[in-house]
C-alpha cells in the first residue's frame, strides 16, 4: 500500500514538473520550440568600397560642364527656297491658252522653309552642317546660342559625304573643340546637339553603338558613327560630341519607320568631316581621285559563273571610254585583286582607296584576267563634280 502511494506521488511530481517546463519554454524561452531546418540565411550585400578616381570605373554624376563646352557653338540653320507650284494642269492646255491667254496663271509661287542645325568650327565664322540642310536654299539664316543671328554664305558643298560649309560674318564666336573619332569605341558616350523639330536647342545622351557603318546608300561615301542618342528631324547638321564635349561627329540621318526616332541614329565622323572641310575652304570643292570605273562586289554566284576559285577582290563591271581606266588597258570583266598593293573585297573599299589618290597620281592595280593574273597602271584623273539634285 505504501508502495503504490510512493509510485503515485512520483507519477504526480514528474507529471507537475513536465507541465511547468513546457509552460516555462512556452512563455519564457519559445524559441526553443522552433525548428531550424528550413531556415533561409539573408546576408546584406557588403557596402561597396568607393571606386579610387580616375579608375574609369564610374562615369560622372553630370555631363554639364561638357555640354556647355559645346552647345555655345551649335546654331540653328534656317532655310527658305521660293518653289512655283503649278494650280492645275487644264490652265497649261494649248486650247485654254489661245482663247484666254495667260489670264489665269497656271503657277503659283510659294515660300518654303526647313530647319536645321550647325556646328561652328572656327571663330573666323566657318559652320559645318549637312549638304541636305541647305541643298537648294535661296536664303539661309543662322541663329546663335547667345540669340544673335546672321546671313549665311555658302562657302561649297559635298553632296558624295553629304556636307556643307556655310559662314557668317559675325565677330567673338565660340568654335567647337575637335575630337578624335577614330578612337571611338562601341560604349562610349554620345551627346548630339541640335534643333529637333524647331522646339529649341536640345541634348540627348547614348552610347556609341558602332563605328564604321557603311552599304546603307545614304552616301557615295560612307563610314558612319551609329549611336541611339535620340536624333531627330531638325538635328541634321548638329553636334554628335564625347563626355568631355568634344565634336566626333555631325548628326546626319535615322534610320525610323515612324519619322521619329528609334534609337539608330548615324553620324558622319569628324575625321571625314575635317577633311571635306579643309578642301572645301581651300578651293571650294573636293579633289577626288577617280579612273572612271564601275565595280562591284563579288559573289559565290559571280565567282562560279567566272570559273574562280575564291570571291577575293573585285569585279570591274565597267569602263567609261576614253576615261584613265581605259587608257590603261582595264576591261570590264577584269577582277581587281589589290590596288597599291593592298587587298581590296569589296566595291566600296576600292572606290575608296581610288578617291583617295590626288589627281595625276599613278596606281597599281593587281587582278585577274580570264583567269590569268595581269598588272596595270593608270593614271588617275580628278573625279568630275557630281550635282546634286533637290
Amino acid at each position: 500500500m505504501a508502495i503504490r502511494k510512493l509510485v503515485s506521488f512520483v507519477l504526480q511530481a514528474a507529471t507537475t514538473g513536465l507541465a511547468l517546463a513546457f509552460l516555462y519554454i512556452l512563455f519564457v524561452q519559445p524559441d526553443l520550440l522552433r525548428s531550424t531546418d528550413n531556415v533561409v540565411e539573408v546576408r546584406e550585400s557588403p557596402v561597396p568600397a568607393a571606386a579610387p578616381e580616375n579608375s574609369g570605373l564610374s562615369g560622372p554624376a553630370s555631363y554639364a560642364d561638357a555640354v556647355g563646352r559645346a552647345m555655345p557653338a551649335v546654331v540653328n540653320v534656317q532655310t527658305a527656297k521660293v518653289i512655283t507650284r503649278r494650280t492645275h494642269p487644264f490652265l497649261d492646255d494649248p486650247i485654254f491658252q489661245h482663247f484666254f491667254g495667260n489670264r489665269f496663271s497656271s503657277a503659283k509661287k510659294e515660300i518654303q522653309t526647313s530647319l536645321g542645325s550647325g556646328v561652328i568650327i572656327s571663330s573666323k565664322g566657318y559652320i559645318l552642317t549637312n549638304n541636305h540642310v541647305i541643298s537648294g536654299a535661296d536664303e539661309i539664316q543662322v541663329l546663335l546660342a547667345d540669340g544673335r543671328s546672321a546671313r549665311a554664305a555658302v562657302v561649297g558643298v559635298d553632296a558624295e559625304t553629304d556636307l556643307a560649309i556655310l559662314r557668317i560674318a559675325l565677330d567673338r564666336l565660340p568654335a567647337m573643340v575637335i575630337g578624335d573619332s577614330n578612337t571611338l569605341r562601341v560604349g562610349d558616350i554620345a551627346m548630339a546637339i541640335g534643333n529637333p523639330f524647331g522646339v529649341g536647342q536640345t541634348v540627348t545622351l547614348g552610347i556609341i553603338s558602332a563605328t564604321g557603318r557603311d552599304h546603307l546608300g545614304i552616301n557615295t561615301y560612307e563610314d558612319f558613327i551609329q549611336t541611339d542618342a535620340a536624333i531627330n528631324p531638325g538635328n541634321s547638321g548638329g553636334a554628335l560630341i564625347n563626355a568631355k564635349g568634344e565634336l566626333i561627329g555631325i548628326n546626319s540621318a535615322i534610320y525610323s519607320r515612324s519619322g521619329g526616332s528609334q534609337g539608330i541614329g548615324f553620324a558622319i565622323p569628324v575625321s571625314m568631316a575635317k577633311g571635306v572641310m579643309k578642301q572645301i575652304i581651300e578651293h571650294g570643292h573636293v579633289v577626288r581621285g577617280w579612273l572612271g570605273i564601275e565595280a562591284q562586289d563579288l559573289t559565290a554566284d559571280l565567282a562560279q559563273s567566272l570559273n574562280l576559285d575564291s570571291t577575293s577582290g573585285v569585279l570591274i563591271s565597267g569602263v567609261l571610254r576614253d576615261g584613265p581606266a581605259d587608257e590603261a588597258g582595264i576591261l570590264p570583266g577584269d577582277v581587281v585583286l589589290t590596288i597599291n598593293n593592298q587587298p581590296v573585297n569589296e566595291a566600296q573599299q576600292a572606290m575608296k582607296l581610288i578617291s583617295e589618290q590626288q589627281p595625276d597620281a599613278v596606281v597599281r592595280l593587281d587582278g585577274s584576267r580570264q583567269g590569268k593574273p595581269f598588272t596595270v597602271k593608270a593614271r588617275v584623273s580628278q573625279r568630275p563634280a557630281v550635282v546634286a539634285t533637290d
